[in-house]
C-alpha cells in the first residue's frame, strides 16, 4: 500500500513539475516572441500656453496663423485613426500666454477641452504655477468639479514644505488639498496593447527657478527620476517608461538638463522635453533613451513611433513634427467649446476694463521680430523699445496730475511672450504680449510698480543685461530712457562702457552716481532686479528704494494705479501698451504704430573692439579688483621664479667651484 502511495506521490510530482515546466516555456516564448514586434505611438504636445485660437506667427519667413486647439484635434484624429494604439501626452505649461489664462481659477479651460480632446496623461510646468499655490488650486478644483473627463496629471518631484512647527501655510494646504481630490500622482501605469507603460514628470531646476512664488519645492530632478524608475522597473514592471520633463535643452550640453537626464537615469525610454521651447526636427538619442521636443504655442504634434525589439529594447520607427496651421481644418466640437470659453473670458476679465476681445487698438504697417528671434540676439530690438516706451507713457497718463517723471523703465525679454505683425492688433494681441502673472487685486496681469535706483545702480541695471545675458538669455533687458554702450568682449561685470540717459528728444544727458531716479518695471521684472546682488555674489548691487532713499521690501506696496481716470485698477503691464498703442495719429479711425518702432535708436550700442585698449580701458571697481589680483598672482608667481632662479645659480656655481 505504501509503495502504490509512494508511486502515486511520485506521478502527481512528475506531473506538477511538467505543467511548471510548460508554464514556464509559455513565459518565455511569450516574451522573446509574442512580445518583440509591438509598437506604440507617442502623441505629444508642450508649452502649449493657452494657445487655444491660432494666432499670427512666422515660419521661416512667411507670416501664418499657427496653433489652435480645433486644428490640433484634427492632427490628433488623424494620427489615432492610422494607428489606435497611441498615448496622447503633454509635458507641461499649457495655461498661460493668452487671454484664457484670466479664468484659469474659475473654470480650468485647459485642463477640460484637453480631457474632451482625449489627453490621457500631462504634467505640470513652472507657468501652471504663476497664479501662486492657491491659483493652481482653484483651476484644480474648478476641473474636478466640472464632472467632465480629465487628462490624469503626473509630478513626482514636488513636496509641500512646512515650517519649524510643522505646519504649512494655508494656501499651500488648499493646493495639497486640491492635488489629493484631483488624483495628482508621482506616476501612473497605462495599460495598452499589452504593454505596461509607466509614465511620471518631472520639474527641472531651472523651470522651478521662474516659479519663486508656487511654494512648493522641487527637489532634485535626477535623484527623484532615478528613484521612480526604480519603483516603476522592480514594483510595477512596467514594459516602457516615458518622462514628461518639464526640464529643458539647451544648446549648451553641460546644463542641458534632459540630456544629463538621459545619461544619469538611461532606463528612461522616451523623454518628451518641455520649458526651452525647443525644436527637434529630429529627437536626440542618448544610449538607448530618445528624446523629443515640439517648440511651442501649438504650433506642432510631436509624433513617435517605437517598437519592441529582444532583450526587451525598444527600436524609434520614426519620429516627425506635424505643423498645426490653416491647412488642418477646425474640430467642430473642440472649436465650440474654445468659442464658450473666449465668451466667459470677455465676461469675466474684459469687461471689467471695458475692451473687446477683438478691439483693434492699433495697425502696425511692418512686422515686428517674432519672441524667439528676439530672444536668440543679444541687441536693441523695436518691440521691446515699444513696450519700455509704454510704461512711461501710460504711468504719466495714469497719475495724471500728480505724475512724477519717471526716468527709465525696464522689461526683460523673458516677460514678452508675444509678438507684433503687420497689420491689425487686438486687444487679446496685447494681453498674449504681456501675459504673465497677477497682481496683489488677484487680477491677471503684472502690474507695474515704480522704484528708485542711484545712477551707479542704474549702471549696474544696463550690466546686467550686457554681461549676464550671454550665460542666461531671458536675463536681456530693453530701457527705455537710457542709452549704454558695451563690449561683449571685456571682462565679465565690466562690459558697459558708457551709459548715459537718453530724453525723449533723443538728447543724452550724464548720470549722476549718487543720485536717485526713478524707474517703472513690471513687480515681477523690480523682484528680479532686486535678486541680482545675490545672484551676482555682490558684485553688481541693485537695492529698489522708495522716493525717500528707504530700501523696498514690500515691493505690492509700490503698485501704481489708474488714479487718473477714477477707476483706481492696478496698472497692468498689457493695459500700459493698450493705452500707448491708442495714442498713436489714426488713419480711418485706427490709430498706427509710427515708422519710428521700425528702426532702432541708440539705446543699446554694441562696440566688438578687441584691441588692448579696448579691453583694459576705463575699467571699474569690480574689474581693477580683478586686475589687482592678477598682478600680484603675476608679481608672486615672478619672484618664485626668479628665486628659483637664483638657487639654481648658486647651486651650479658651488659644483662649478668642486
Amino acid at each position: 500500500m505504501r509503495k502504490i502511495l509512494k508511486g502515486r506521490r511520485f506521478s502527481v510530482i512528475c506531473i506538477l513539475i511538467f505543467i511548471l515546466i510548460f508554464l514556464s516555456s509559455v513565459n518565455i516564448f511569450a516574451v522573446a516572441g509574442i512580445e518583440e514586434g509591438k509598437n506604440i505611438t507617442i502623441l505629444f504636445t508642450a508649452d502649449m500656453h493657452d494657445h487655444l485660437l491660432p494666432v499670427k506667427d512666422e515660419q521661416n519667413g512667411v507670416i501664418i496663423n499657427s496653433g489652435g486647439f480645433a486644428r490640433l484635434q484634427s492632427a490628433i484624429n488623424s494620427e489615432k485613426k492610422n494607428n489606435s494604439n497611441t498615448l496622447l501626452l503633454d509635458a507641461g505649461d499649457f495655461s498661460m500666454g493668452t487671454p484664457f489664462q484670466t479664468i484659469i481659477r474659475s473654470d480650468s479651460p485647459e485642463l477640460r477641452i484637453m480631457g474632451k480632446m482625449g489627453y490621457d496623461v500631462v504634467t505640470f510646468g513652472n507657468h501652471e504655477y504663476d497664479y501662486r499655490a492657491a491659483g493652481l488650486a482653484d483651476s484644480l478644483s474648478a476641473a474636478q468639479k466640472s464632472g467632465d473627463k480629465l487628462p490624469q496629471i503626473v509630478q513626482s518631484n514636488v513636496t509641500f514644505p512646512t515650517d519649524q512647527d510643522g505646519k504649512i501655510t494655508a494656501s499651500l494646504q488648499k493646493l495639497k488639498q486640491a492635488y489629493g481630490d484631483y488624483g495628482v500622482k508621482d506616476y501612473t501605469i497605462i495599460a495598452q496593447n499589452g504593454i505596461r507603460v509607466g509614465i511620471f514628470g518631472l520639474m527641472g531646476e531651472d523651470a522651478a527657478s521662474n516659479a519663486p512664488m508656487s511654494e512648493v519645492k522641487f527637489p532634485g530632478y535626477i535623484e527623484n527620476a532615478q528613484q521612480v524608475v526604480k519603483i516603476l522597473k522592480q514594483q510595477e514592471n512596467v514594459d516602457l517608461i516615458i518622462c514628461l520633463s518639464h526640464c529643458g535643452i539647451w544648446t549648451d550640453k553641460s546644463v542641458s538638463e534632459d540630456e544629463i537626464l538621459a545619461r544619469e537615469v538611461p532606463e528612461i525610454n522616451v523623454i518628451l522635453s518641455a520649458h526651452t521651447h525647443t525644436k527637434l526636427s529630429k529627437p536626440i538619442i542618448i544610449g538607448k533613451t530618445i528624446i523629443g521636443s515640439v517648440e511651442d504655442s501649438c504650433k506642432y504634434l510631436g509624433v513617435i513611433n517605437i517598437s519592441r525589439v529582444e532583450n526587451a529594447d525598444w527600436q524609434l520607427d520614426s519620429y516627425r513634427l506635424q505643423q498645426i496651421d490653416d491647412r488642418l481644418p477646425d474640430d467642430p466640437a473642440i472649436l465650440e467649446s474654445v468659442n464658450h470659453y473666449k465668451k466667459l473670458v470677455q465676461e469675466k476679465y474684459f469687461n471689467l476694463f471695458n475692451l473687446g476681445y477683438d478691439d483693434v487698438l492699433a495697425a502696425s504697417p511692418f512686422n515686428f521680430q517674432p519672441v524667439n528671434k528676439i530672444i536668440e540676439t543679444h541687441q536693441e530690438d523695436p518691440l521691446g523699445n515699444l513696450i519700455s516706451d509704454a510704461y512711461i507713457y501710460a504711468v504719466k497718463k495714469a497719475e495724471g496730475a500728480d505724475y512724477v517723471p519717471v526716468d527709465a523703465a525696464v522689461v526683460p525679454v523673458g516677460t514678452i511672450r508675444g509678438s507684433f505683425f503687420q497689420g491689425n492688433i487686438t486687444v487679446a494681441d496685447v494681453f498674449s504680449a504681456s501675459s504673465l502673472g497677477i497682481g496683489p487685486d488677484n487680477v491677471p496681469g503684472y502690474p507695474l510698480i515704480s522704484v528708485y535706483l542711484t545712477g551707479k545702480e542704474l549702471k549696474n541695471v544696463c550690466e546686467v543685461d550686457a554681461s549676464v545675458t550671454p550665460m542666461m538669455e531671458d536675463a536681456q533687458l530693453f530701457i527705455s530712457g537710457i542709452s549704454f554702450k558695451f563690449n561683449p568682449n571685456r571682462l565679465i561685470f565690466n562690459k558697459v562702457t558708457d551709459a548715459s540717459l537718453q530724453r525723449a528728444d533723443g538728447s543724452l544727458e550724464e548720470i549722476e552716481d549718487s543720485k536717485l531716479y526713478r524707474l517703472v518695471a513690471s513687480l515681477y521684472s523690480a523682484q528680479m532686479l532686486s535678486a541680482v546682488g545675490d545672484k551676482s555674489y555682490g558684485l553688481l548691487s541693485i537695492v529698489p528704494k522708495t522716493r525717500e532713499g528707504i530700501p523696498i521690501t514690500n515691493f505690492e506696496a509700490h503698485v501704481i494705479k489708474d488714479t487718473a481716470n477714477g477707476n483706481n485698477f492696478e496698472l497692468k503691464e498689457w493695459l500700459a501698451t493698450t493705452a500707448y498703442l491708442q495714442s498713436f495719429d489714426k488713419v480711418n479711425g485706427i490709430a498706427q504704430i509710427p515708422p519710428y518702432y521700425k528702426e532702432t535708436h541708440g539705446r543699446k550700442i554694441i562696440d566688438n573692439n578687441k584691441s588692448i585698449l579696448a579691453l583694459l580701458s576705463n575699467p571699474n571697481g569690480i574689474a581693477l579688483t580683478v586686475y589687482t589680483i592678477v598682478v600680484a598672482v603675476f608679481i608672486t608667481l615672478l619672484i618664485i621664479v626668479i628665486m628659483i632662479i637664483r638657487r639654481i645659480r648658486n647651486s651650479a656655481r658651488r659644483l662649478s667651484r668642486k
